[in-house]
């Protein structure tokens, strides 16, 4: 079996410069925590650049 098949992923997207990607959760901090746009240097909770609550929730999961 494809090991890609199972990874799970969360879509983000910058407040401040929209730059959109996705990461992995354990690549992400926790949901409360600070959190930088690797584009711009916002700096915010991992959760106010989540896309969707589906993403959030995700997060939290895993979290």
């Amino acid at each position: 079996m494809d090991a890609r098949m199972n990874e799970t992923y969360v879509r983000l997207v910058c407040p401040d410069c929209d730059k959109d990607w996705e990461a992995s959760p354990d690549d992400l901090p926790a949901h409360d925590e600070e959190f930088s746009c690797p584009n711009c240097d916002a700096t915010r909770r991992t959760a106010e650049f989540t896309r969707t609550e589906r993403d959030l929730e995700t997060l939290k999961q895993f979290k």
